[in-house]
């Protein structure tokens, strides 16, 4: 990975109402240093195993997959709980993958909700397990793949522009919410 870490892409699901069954917008925003490059649309299933596959060939099928050098997230799962094989997107790509949340999750409360109501809990469980709990780097939590410490570090440095949480995370949520309702409507 380069030290410059200036070309990379921050997925967010769109929002969606808790009865919603079916597909769940995915936005990528591409960005290289501050500024925004592009945007990426893909979709997954609520609560599905389709998230890792979708991500690989978002960014595969894209204009920019010569250029990325790092794939940001903002937690482990997409479209409820579709969660993302952090080591397998990041081999897949050879990119490297920092997983960014602004608390650390309540890993009891989802590994119950994983193995008592979602289809696929177990395997989705051991999923998040192999990953590792999340460490505590600067005012956020972070998950990583493929890339060190400093390096991660110097990422959320070089993007955490208007808040704690990076830039093309923050622009994915922003475009994602206002995609699904017409406007914007939460904090990242």
């Amino acid at each position: 990975m380069s030290s410059r870490l200036s070309h990379v892409v921050g997925f967010d699901d769109a929002p969606f109402p808790s009865g919603h069954r079916g597909d769940v917008t995915v936005v990528g925003a591409v960005f290289t240093g501050a500024r925004l490059d592009g945007v990426l649309t893909g979709r997954v299933r609520r609560d599905g195993a389709n998230s890792t596959r979708e991500l690989v060939r978002m960014v595969r099928e894209s204009r920019f997959a010569a250029h990325l050098q790092g794939i940001l997230l903002q937690g482990v799962a997409l479209g409820g709980f579709n969660v993302i094989d952090v080591p397998r997107l990041s081999a897949s790509l050879m990119l490297p993958v920092l997983v960014v949340a602004r608390r650390r999750p309540g890993t009891r409360a989802i590994r119950e909700a994983l193995l008592t109501r979602v289809a696929g809990g177990q395997r989705k469980w051991r999923l998040i397990e192999r990953l590792g709990p999340m460490q505590p780097l600067g005012e956020v939590h972070i998950q990583r793949a493929g890339l060190t410490l400093a390096q991660a570090e110097a990422l959320l440095e070089r993007f955490c522009l208007h808040s704690r949480i990076p830039e093309p995370l923050r622009t994915a949520h922003l475009i994602a919410g206002g995609l699904t309702g017409g406007k914007s409507r939460q904090r990242v």
